[in-house]
């Protein structure tokens, strides 16, 4: 089975998701107890299959008989819930699979996250699964709710709200706590949800193997996630590609952008900390959409369902207010939201619509005009609807009180009736606590209109929908010819890395290795002085702080001289290093220093990051991350968002730079790592960026071989 293959059938997980009996062990009437709650749960959404509630010490659980032991079920039972503590947990699992259980739900913490020991109890529960072909949620999981089938599997207080027909979203969770509270989000505004699914641990079956099922059910459209650390990054990244195709959107809160988050995440589900930026950069290729709060997930869901797909970002925005016009601007390029240049001369329906007071504009204020006029927003709004160039509406209205609404939203009403929306349209509230009336905002909704109480939240929400995510059909990165690594591995040195990676390409220094003083002021005389020596040996990676660098030498005195000061500087700095010899290069113009580097990861797969260099490169930290499958073409556009881009294109007078070179280049170094996977990591620092058509010159490089 590949890495990127489902490891479950449709079916297998249809026990779990659409189950037809339900065991429960662990049952219990007393009030508050985890098995109770679930009884409770399946008992007030009207489960009409078999439940049985096994408990040694109880002979009945209300009418229901209560079995003593696991081997009282019938075989073949389609799930049991374990509502009981971790000690009991492995011996139940053995159980349930000798009775041919086709799933479980494990409620029990203490597992991966508490320990070696609770680490090995959680893979012999895996081990025992995979034999038996048993489908495992959890452990530390608070179980799923099934709302198309009203089906609760969970220890939490639940309410079923079917879709009936709706556009629905499907949850996936590693945090319990996080879906629930998700859930009554989405509950709260409307929002059809069809399964909420909380992994857990993920002993058995993780956030992949649910998405891969809501993607082929038909009553789920979107999938939202909330994910701490993805296990299994190749599975995940070929469901979020085959959601993409199936025309379900993605959009996941991933925490841990800081070191703190990253900490906390082995220690909440078991996971080990990976790198955010990393992750970030390969799900996006996938089409996935990134929230940063849980706050912009359930938005962002929300525009999912409710609106049309949006098909370009360019925004509109119709205001009642000269000071909100300014505020949105500001919002809009601190976000970069595009806004669709609308005026007098490229908008005439828009400037019909308007008084000859009011200019047209984007974002477009209205003034108070509305009050008076009323069928402005009708006019306005559909001029807006029928324009092409734009791609969402957001109508910021000043909704005030009930009065106020019953001015303005019968005239927003109308402006859709009759009409199918081919775009998003957001009616967002200048002031929050408004009591805008509860029937219009369930008829804005059933005209595909979501309401939301700011229109700073939809701005954004709307910006995370028009993110940086790769097009659809992304080609498969270009193979290129292998690495002549033979069996080096390890650290190869700057002298090797460049006689390997030089036939493929990339550009350095014209050079000479020089094993002798004799051979260094030979290759000096050849080349041309001046010239640059680099020490040169495996175990000399940061070749400056050793003294292991000299630029400039002028002749062959200087260079035997040199010879000399560097050996002795390095058997200074560590006297265990021995020099293989001296890298000779042919000194060139200045030029802006660039990093780039890559590697590639166990999980992920090869990245390459690229941006400024020089001494302030670890401060500032102005890189990017890139992927194989990136054209040139986007890889100048995602240099253009460095925080110096600027000087790329020319500062003040100085010359603009070979982007072209550098894109060039970082394609091939992605690619050269997703070539040869026993490239573990390939470095060129400094990289010099001459002016256009002058090209770049990468002046170091260091192979770590696999």
């Amino acid at each position: 089975m590949s890495d990127e293959a489902p490891r479950f059938s449709r079916d297998a997980l249809a026990r779990l998701l659409r189950p037809k009996s339900v065991a429960v062990v662990g049952a219990s009437d007393k009030p508050g107890a985890l098995g109770a709650t679930l009884i409770t749960n399946l008992d007030r959404a009207g489960f009409s299959g078999a439940i049985y509630p096994i408990n040694p010490k109880r002979d009945a659980i209300g009418a229901r008989p209560c079995l003593a032991t696991v081997a009282d079920l019938p075989l073949d039972v389609d799930v049991a819930v374990l509502a009981i503590p971790r000690p009991a947990v492995l011996d139940t699992v053995r159980a349930l699979a000798a009775r041919g259980v086709g799933a479980a739900i494990v409620f029990s913490a203490g597992f991966a996250e508490d320990g070696p020991e609770g680490l090995a109890e959680q893979a012999e529960i895996a081990r025992i699964a995979t034999d038996a072909g048993m489908v495992i949620e959890g452990p530390n999981c608070l179980g799923l709710v099934n709302h198309v089938d009203k089906i609760p599997l969970t220890f939490v207080e639940a309410f079923c709200v079917p879709p009936a027909g709706r556009r629905a979203v499907g949850v996936v969770s590693q945090s319990g706590a996080m879906a629930a509270v998700l859930g009554t989000v989405l509950i709260a505004r409307a929002v059809p949800t069809s399964f909420s699914v909380s992994t857990g641990n993920e002993a058995v079956t993780g956030v992949e193997d649910y998405v891969d099922w809501l993607i082929d059910d038909p009553d789920t459209q979107v999938i939202a996630m909330i994910v701490e650390h993805f296990r299994k990054p190749a599975r995940f990244m070929a469901a979020a590609r085959r959601a993409r195709a199936a025309g379900k959107p993605i959009v996941l809160l991933h925490p841990g952008t800081s070191s703190a988050a990253r900490e906390s995440a082995a220690t909440h589900t078991g996971a080990m900390a990976g790198d955010y930026k990393l992750m970030r950069a390969k799900v996006a290729r996938t089409g996935v959409i990134f929230a940063e709060t849980l706050q912009e997930l359930g938005d962002v869901a929300e525009l999912l369902v409710r609106c049309p797909a949006l098909a370009r970002p360019e925004t509109a925005v119709l205001g009642e207010s000269g000071a909100f016009k300014a505020m949105v601007l500001d919002q809009a390029e601190r976000l970069g939201l595009p806004l669709t240049a609308l005026d007098n001369a490229n908008a005439p329906a828009l400037r019909a619509a308007l008084p000859p007071f009011v200019p047209v504009s984007n974002p477009l204020d209205l003034t108070a005009q509305g009050l008076s006029q009323p069928s402005i927003y009708t006019e306005v709004l559909g001029a807006l609807l029928d324009d092409d160039r734009v791609g969402a509406i957001v109508a910021g209205i000043i909704q005030s009180d009930p009065a106020t609404a019953d001015i303005k939203v019968p005239a927003i009403l109308a402006a859709l009736d009759g009409r199918t929306l081919t775009k998003p349209m957001i009616f967002a509230g200048l002031d929050e606590g408004a009591r805008m009336p509860e029937h219009y905002i369930a008829a804005l909704r059933e005209r595909g209109v979501p309401w939301f109480p700011t229109t700073e939240r939809v701005l954004t929400a709307l910006t995370r929908l028009g993110g940086d995510r790769a097009p659809s059909g992304a080609a498969e990165p270009e193979a290129l010819p292998m690495l002549a690594l033979a069996d080096e591995a390890g650290v190869i040195p700057e002298y090797r890395s460049k006689a390997l990676l030089g036939p493929l390409g990339v550009p350095f220094p014209r050079g000479t290795f020089a094993a002798s003083p004799d051979a260094a002021v030979a290759a000096s005389e050849a080349l041309g002085y001046p010239v640059a020596m680099k020490a040169q040996a495996s175990a000399l990676s940061h070749k400056s702080d050793a003294g292991g660098v000299m630029l400039n030498l002028a002749d062959a005195d200087t260079v035997r001289a040199a010879w000399e000061r560097m050996h002795a500087s390095v058997a200074a700095y560590d006297a265990t290093i021995a020099l293989d010899g001296v890298l000779i290069e042919a000194m060139g113009p200045r030029g802006v220093e660039m990093i780039v580097g890559g590697r590639n990861d166990p999980e992920w797969g090869a990245v390459v990051l690229a941006g400024f260099g020089g001494v302030t490169a670890e401060i500032l930290q102005d890189v990017r991350l890139f992927t194989p499958d990136m054209t040139e073409s986007e890889v100048l556009a995602e240099l253009g968002k460095l925080k110096s881009a600027a000087l790329l294109s020319g500062w003040r007078g100085a010359p603009a730079l070979d982007v072209a070179a550098l894109a060039a280049l970082i394609v091939k170094v992605a690619r050269l790592l997703h070539s040869e996977p026993r490239l573990a990591e390939l470095d060129l620092n400094p990289v010099i960026l001459y002016p256009s058509g002058q090209g770049v010159i990468a002046l170091d490089a260091l192979i770590l071989a696999q």
